[in-house]
């Protein structure tokens, strides 16, 4: 795996950003939120970033319908009106290109939103993302607008194509016939002639994102994201900027939480990334959380009897299906879809993406089924739905986007000899990811522009609560990590809440006692007490 599954999450489950509309007249209802400017190496931009010339923090925006998603978004259909005949509304944000240079070349950011339902009541914009970091906030958040709509009763639901992404300089790299031939590459190499296929794969991938993208890949890191919510938050009329954000969302939360403590208002972070970690120890804590994840769906299978489709009468025996699977397709792919097939690599980022939620895990089971009778059309399918494939063919831009945001971020670059290094301490913690996630420590190998730090500072001494969910059974952001980052945040900032469940995060998973904690932060606001634990 070329990039983190944690942050192709997106392109399965889809993330959304919530960017707020014009709220020229919109009047907060937090009292005395704390703040103050905390000086530390990365808060030192703190004030560059909020010397944005006049012209685009007045900026008026022009909301239109939204038309359908664009190939970079992922292509489909207009969004339809919400259940209540809300639309969804469009529109664009300019915003310095380099912050540096504030008064320089601008691009152009695009925003999406529904408007709030009580606008006597509205406490002003909620600004979701959902992570990735890739993941087209304009075309996944009509898709989930109704899981928030509670929310929608005093905040207008807005969410935006965060920088490189989608509509929004969006970085391009590869044809779609090139990404399905790097898709097709082994990603777990066993042999010299596999490994130098491999790396020469990864620095081909870089060289076009140079070529293609050049100009924006030195921009498009999580700092200046960062900066442009704190600039979305001045254009949309808000005093404090109210904030979800999942999986990559929750490290984009800290980070600007960092930047910009005195600014922080009410904000939820679900499906942490710890922060704390170097891209190693992420990776490594990734492939123990599949590992879990993976053993949880073998037990629940096992656990049917009969009802399984899987051979094995224990879930060891049932993940030694798997594996033998997975062993087959390495030398002898099956038919896919149409003229593709369904290698090892690909059946494994399959087998991932249905990890992702406890609710997918039919699919997993009849996909492997229907795999070991030779037909990997599901588990292609599932595959695709994380590299951002549709059916047509088209690639959206979220791997390259997902790429060139992690590597203007790390600092780390790995050579293939560090990664075999470090192959059986990664086979170790998963037999079955193991090897896919050791290699994808590589994928910043050869890339043309330097990172920006080893681990984020999210240190916000001053800002207001911020309520921090761990789900138990996260395969892609491991419970430590939220732990890690309310201790990060600092004291009184980070409140932490615990969910025991399955799946990549807690909001979504529909669970009462999480969404009622967080509704009643968000739109009342009582910070649950820290500690709390929802079942």
């Amino acid at each position: 795996m070329r990039t983190s599954p944690a942050l192709r999450a997106a392109a399965l489950a889809a993330a959304v950003t919530v960017l707020l509309p014009l709220a020229a007249c919109s009047e907060s209802n937090d009292k005395g939120d704390p703040g103050g400017p905390h000086s530390t190496p990365l808060a030192e931009n703190a004030a560059e970033a909020n010397s944005i010339p006049g012209g685009l923090a007045s900026q008026k925006l022009t909301w239109k319908p939204c038309p359908a998603p664009s190939p970079a978004q992922g292509s489909g259909t207009a969004p339809s009106p919400l259940p209540s005949g809300t639309p969804w509304e469009c529109s664009f944000m300019k915003a310095p290109l380099d912050y540096a240079k504030p008064g320089g070349e601008t691009i152009e950011l695009a925003l999406i939103r529904a408007r709030a339902k009580n606008p006597g009541r509205r406490i002003g914009s909620l600004i979701f993302n959902f992570g990735g970091p890739g993941a087209s906030g304009v075309a996944t958040l009509p898709a989930f607008g109704t899981d928030y709509d509670k929310l929608r009763t005093r905040y207008d639901l807005v969410s935006f194509d965060p920088r490189g992404v989608g509509l929004s300089a969006g970085v391009e790299c590869e044809t779609d016939q090139q990404l399905d031939a790097r898709f097709a590459t082994d990603d777990t190499p066993d042999n010299g002639a596999d490994v130098n296929a491999f790396v020469k794969s990864t620095k081909t991938f870089a060289a076009a994102c140079k070529k293609n993208s050049g100009r924006e890949l030195p921009y498009v890191g999580t700092t200046n994201a960062a900066r442009d919510m704190d600039l979305m938050r001045q254009v949309l009329g808000d005093k404090k900027l109210y904030y979800f954000g999942i999986s990559y969302g929750t490290q984009l939360g800290g980070v600007y939480a960092h930047l910009f403590p005195k600014n922080v208002g009410r904000s939820v972070l679900d499906a942490v990334v710890d922060p704390t970690l170097d891209s190693e120890q992420i990776s490594l804590g990734q492939a123990r959380g599949f590992q879990l994840a993976l053993d949880n769906f073998t037990k629940d299978c096992a656990a049917r009897g009969e009802a399984c489709k899987l051979p094995g009468s224990t879930g060891k025996e049932i993940e030694q299906g798997i594996s033998g699977l997975l062993t087959r397709l390495e030398t002898k792919p099956i038919p896919g879809l149409g003229a593709r097939q369904l290698t090892q690599t690909l059946a494994i980022t399959g087998i991932a993406a249905a990890l992702y939620s406890k609710a997918t895990w039919p699919l997993l089971e009849q996909g492997v089924d229907e795999a070991d009778g030779g037909n990997g059309a599901l588990l292609l399918a599932l595959a695709d739905s994380l590299n951002g494939r549709s059916e047509n063919g088209h690639y959206n831009n979220s791997i390259a986007a997902n790429t060139a945001i992690n590597c203007a971020d790390s600092k780390e670059r790995f050579t293939a000899e560090q990664t075999k290094a470090k192959l059986p301490e990664f086979r170790s913690a998963s037999k079955i990811f193991g090897d896919y996630l050791a290699w994808s420590l590589m994928a910043c190998t050869g890339w043309p522009v330097a990172g920006a730090w080893v681990t984020p500072d999210v240190s916000a001494p001053g800002a207001a609560p911020i309520l921090v969910i761990g789900n138990t059974g996260d395969p892609a952001t491991p419970y430590a990590g939220a732990k890690a980052m309310a201790d990060a945040l600092g004291k009184g900032v980070g409140v932490l809440m615990t969910y025991k469940g399955q799946g990549h995060g807690a909001y979504n998973s529909g669970n009462a006692c999480v969404q009622n904690a967080v509704g009643g932060y968000l739109l009342e606001g009582r910070v649950p007490a820290a500690g709390t634990v929802c079942t």
